[in-house]
């Protein structure tokens, strides 16, 4: 019976890796299209949203380390290696923030417009189904194998979820009424969210616990 017991364990813990994995594989991939397309379409919630997703891949990595180091033996605090990741991620966050916030001021200025949004309505779509997947799989997992830091994983995911609404929300607006200062709008709800994650990534990187979000994920 014990044996099974840690059999399973480490199969949860293979697929964890595996959605690691992924995460950064999607993130990467979400990042090259959002930004290409972002600047190419003259649309600021599409840029700043592909930004994020290179930033979550550094955070990812970080993750995914955590969970090799699991698989090998028990884990009771972040190393070296997760700690500085942590500190990147939080920095890269702090200057989106302040890039997507200096970029919305021009905009309201200059009454900048995008010249579609099509893409960040597709990219939205494809991000909301996709970060969900992960959310429901990384949270399964982490009940099963009773681990707050795969939980806490899965409430960073869900973050990302709701990231991808503000980019539908501005992206949709603007194609059906083409809103003035609606993308500018949406980019700074993703700077929002993005100096909230930079600032949880380093309370997080000072701290002893696993978890990679505080309770307001």
């Amino acid at each position: 019976m014990e044996h099974e017991m840690i059999r399973t364990a480490r199969e949860y813990l293979n697929i964890a890796f595996v959605l690691s994995f992924i995460t950064i594989v999607y993130n990467i991939a979400e990042g090259a299209i959002s930004t290409y397309f972002g600047y190419e379409d003259e649309t600021l919630a599409l840029f700043g949203f592909g930004t994020d997703s290179f930033i979550e891949v550094v955070s990812a990595i970080g993750i995914a380390h955590m969970v090799w180091r699991m698989k090998r033996s028990s884990v009771s605090m972040r190393d070296t290696f997760e700690r500085q990741a942590l500190r990147i991620t939080g920095s890269a966050f702090y200057l989106l923030s302040a890039g997507l916030l200096i970029g919305a001021g021009i905009a309201f200025w200059q009454g900048t417009t995008p010249i579609t949004t099509i893409v960040g309505m597709f990219v939205s779509l494809v991000s909301i189904a996709t970060m969900y997947f992960l959310f429901r799989y990384k949270l399964k997992v982490g009940k099963a194998l009773g681990s707050d830091a795969i939980i806490a994983d899965a409430n960073c995911t869900k973050t990302c979820f709701y990231l991808s609404f503000i980019l539908l929300a501005s992206s949709l607006l603007y194609y059906m009424f083409e809103l003035p200062y609606v993308d500018a709008i949406g980019s700074l709800g993703i700077a929002w969210y993005a100096f909230k994650e930079g600032k949880e990534a380093f309370e997080n990187s000072n701290s002893d616990s696993l978890s990679c979000c505080n309770s307001s994920c």
